[in-house]
């Protein structure tokens, strides 16, 4: 097989999208569960991708950030490249080090009224931004 080519596969996932849209539609609890961990996952996201700016704005290599903060090199790239959760600590040790601040800003509410107490203890209607 010296000069077979290797073919990408793909999965057709039609099935569970269609799965989600319905309980989306049909379970409020499920909609607003998952809207959560939606906007929780954006917000990591964006931490991490404004960290990974500042970074590449001073010019330094994702070894260098790891060294100013004491962390593996490995652990620094998988953070800024994988879909992890990283520690606050972390988080605040790379901010300090680029001279930038962790910050938490309050949502503006958009329904005009107050929201469900789950949905407010779950939430906290805050998120972190790296500045």
């Amino acid at each position: 097989m010296a000069g077979a080519v290797k073919q990408r596969t793909t999965q057709d996932t039609s099935y569970h999208d269609k799965r989600l849209a319905r309980r989306l539609a049909e379970d409020q609890e499920f909609a607003a569960e998952f809207e959560r961990q939606q906007r929780e996952i954006a917000a990591i996201d964006g931490i991490v991708n404004k960290l990974d700016s500042l970074r590449a704005q001073q010019g330094w290599s994702k070894a260098q950030l790891a060294r100013e903060v004491g962390k593996n090199p490995a652990s620094i790239r998988r953070l800024l490249t994988a879909r992890v959760n990283p520690e606050l600590r972390t988080v605040i040790a790379m901010a300090n080090a680029m001279d930038a601040e962790v910050q938490i800003v309050p949502r503006a509410q958009s329904d005009g009224g107050e929201r469900k107490q789950g949905a407010r203890k779950a939430s906290r209607g805050r998120k972190a931004v790296a500045a």
